[in-house]
């Protein structure tokens, strides 16, 4: 059985040893969730990354934003990226849907809708129970620094309205 656990360091593993024989606990998802929100709360390191709940009212728990403060030595730095998450009912077993809101030029997003391809992203194909939203976070910020994404031409900032959203299309109808 997976035990809940996390390379951050927050603590997602407490209680998972019950002392008996090596067996372990599964942490709940909303409690899982509970504590993201706990540590996302009280701010992560050096304060390039935050995050928190859409709703406050929202008992599932499901939808997060996310902010990135672009890498320093990059094309990123200076901007500030907002970043939305759907933990869906399967999360922490799946990961979350990653979209950014703002524009980015990355090789793991997708242009048209900003959705973070998990095929592109190792963290997101390779899911692990102990990941968290923080790692995901993370892992996008030296996403950012790589190489291969540090210096690609990035859109104008202020135009995060022009990006397709297929929930939502606006058909504008003028009569002549």
């Amino acid at each position: 059985m997976m035990t809940s656990g996390s390379g951050s360091g927050s603590g997602l593993g407490s209680g998972s040893d019950s002392g008996s024989g090596g067996s372990s606990v599964v942490v709940p998802r909303n409690f899982r969730l509970l504590e993201e929100l706990e540590r996302g709360e009280k701010g992560i390191g050096d304060g390039t990354v935050s995050y928190g709940m859409d709703d406050r009212d929202d008992v599932y728990m499901r939808s997060w934003t996310g902010t990135i403060i672009g890498p320093h030595n990059s094309v990123h730095e200076g901007r500030i990226y907002q970043v939305k998450l759907f933990c869906d009912k399967d999360y922490p077993e799946n990961p979350p849907t990653v979209r950014f809101h703002s524009r980015i030029n990355m090789s793991c997003v997708n242009q048209d809708t900003g959705v973070v391809e998990p095929k592109h992203l190792p963290m997101l194909a390779n899911w692990r129970r102990e990941y968290t939203i923080e790692d995901i976070l993370k892992q996008l910020k030296k996403e950012m620094a790589a190489p291969h994404n540090r210096k690609l031409p990035q859109p104008t900032e202020g135009n995060e309205d022009q990006r397709t959203d297929h929930k939502s299309f606006t058909v504008r109808c003028s009569i002549l």
